[in-house]
């Protein structure tokens, strides 16, 4: 099995879904791309780093689009933000069983800002227009720069995000937090200290994504088809309704309340009742996953 995280975006691509079966819109080979890179003398990409297409996932059409941590840590720009957002916009139109997100990415480009932070508001909204339509998605997190910033957002709109234990979820990343209040507040340095904080495991122990896998691709494919299979299961809760937004304003609110004063992600993993906290990131994912089932903190 072929490690996810070290993979680019299209190796992801062919080693996630069926063998074969996935078509390429606005290839590299049209050289679409950002308008604005070039008049600052930045290196440009033929894809501004991300690839869209259609697929099959174990026989069922799905449309996906894969971020490339390779060319700018992902970040999002306006070519980039508008591939994916026409994506998703033709999930209305295809009627696709999932779409799927591999997200790798660092948050927005500081070289075309506005448009960047704009693309992602339009991210969002059609995001959650596809979600209106019945059609789950699904955010794959799991590559080395992480999930952070507007994408870090839009992971949270999708209906399921399944994890790695190396991959990221945050809005700031430790890097941004550090320069904004100092290395006493995050050492970004800290590796151990940004895993346990922003890290896969911690991120399911307290509920923010849905599966935890191992670092291998084949994991991130049967996950992706199985919270798939779960959301049509469950069909009326793909659309995001009030109900579902209030239940989760309050899940996050009774998390602050157990645990703001928390100063260590440890302390956390203690109070749900993690007596070995310390030891346990060493656990390889399924066992990880086994012996919190009953300690995990579920919206």
């Amino acid at each position: 099995m072929s490690s996810y995280l070290e993979a680019n975006a299209r190796e992801r691509l062919h080693a996630v879904l069926d063998a074969g079966s996935f078509t390429e819109f606005l290839p590299p080979e049209l050289r679409i791309v950002s308008p604005h890179l070039g008049q600052l003398d930045a290196p440009v990409s033929f894809d501004d780093g991300i690839a869209i297409g259609a697929a099959r996932l174990f026989g069922e059409p799905v449309l996906v689009a894969a971020q490339e941590g390779g060319f700018m840590g992902g970040a999002v720009g306006e070519v980039h933000g508008a591939k994916l957002t026409g994506l998703l916009q033709r999930a209305l139109l295809d009627r696709p069983y999932a779409v799927l997100l591999l997200l790798e990415s660092g948050g927005v480009r500081l070289h075309e800002a506005n448009a960047g932070l704009i693309a992602v508001s339009e991210v969002m909204r059609a995001l959650l227009d596809v979600r209106t339509a019945g059609i789950p998605v699904i955010a794959l997190v799991g590559g080395s720069n992480g999930c952070f910033g507007g994408m870090g957002i839009v992971a949270c709109c999708a209906n399921a995000i399944v994890m790695s234990e190396e991959g990221r979820l945050a809005m700031s990343g430790p890097e941004v937090i550090e320069t904004a209040n100092g290395v006493e507040e995050f050492d970004s340095r800290d590796r151990a200290l940004v895993w346990r904080t922003t890290g896969g495991k911690h991120r399911y122990l307290l509920g923010d994504c849905q599966l935890l896998v191992a670092d291998h691709s084949d994991a991130f494919r049967q996950a992706a088809l199985d919270l798939a299979q779960e959301c049509h299961a469950n069909a009326g809760e793909i659309a995001l309704t009030l109900e579902a937004l209030e239940a989760e304003q309050h899940f996050l609110q009774d998390r602050v309340d157990a645990f703001g004063a928390a100063a260590d992600p440890l302390d956390i993993w203690q109070k749900i009742g993690i007596a070995d906290a310390a030891n346990l990131p060493m656990l390889e994912a399924d066992a990880f996953v086994a012996a919190t089932a009953q300690l995990r903190r579920r919206p």
